[in-house]
């Protein structure tokens, strides 16, 4: 296992959208394992593959206390809606960034295993709105792209502008 470097907005590999599984074998093991661990070390409660440049439709959640109940998705899809919600949401790959964003309030999920088999989900609350925010990343979506014209711009100026200090920095 290995902890792995997560991108950072604007990172335009954020946009990429993510391929399907088709291989459920050890490199796909050794993918989630690694998820996880970067996960539970940034720490969040969700990621997606593409966060950390493998352009997969891998999603992994932990939403419990303990850091003990790892969630897998491999291929999700949302196949019904209901209600609508607004939460608070920040995301591992805009650190520091934190908005309220209207999300679907209920979500049915089917997906696939580690292991290939395909289940469904019923998912509320803190659930559907992780499941939705990472689903986004394996379309190329942040939840930044929610928010207004203005705040994405302030948004990615600040990120451009602290990527440069740090490049000074380390020069």
């Amino acid at each position: 296992m290995a902890i792995r470097e997560i991108l950072i907005y604007p990172d335009y590999r954020l946009k990429i959208k993510s391929e399907s599984v088709t291989n459920f074998d050890k490199e796909l093991e050794v993918l989630v394992k690694d998820m996880a661990e970067t996960m539970y070390d940034a720490p969040g409660i969700g990621l997606a593959a593409i966060q950390i440049d493998v352009p997969k439709r891998v999603v992994i959640m932990d939403l419990s206390e303990t850091k003990d109940a790892l969630q897998v998705f491999i291929n999700p899809e949302i196949t019904e809606l209901e209600g609508v919600t607004e939460t608070e949401e920040g995301c591992l790959s805009v650190p520091g960034v934190v908005a309220m964003v209207e999300r679907v309030a209920k979500v049915r999920i089917k997906a696939q295993d580690i292991k290939g088999q395909r289940f469904e989900v019923e998912a509320d609350e803190m659930l559907s709105v992780c499941i939705q925010h990472e689903i986004d990343h394996l379309n190329g979506k942040l939840f930044v792209d929610y928010l207004s014209r203005l705040k994405q711009d302030r948004v990615r100026k600040n990120f451009i502008k602290e990527a440069r200090l740090s490049e000074t920095e380390a020069a």
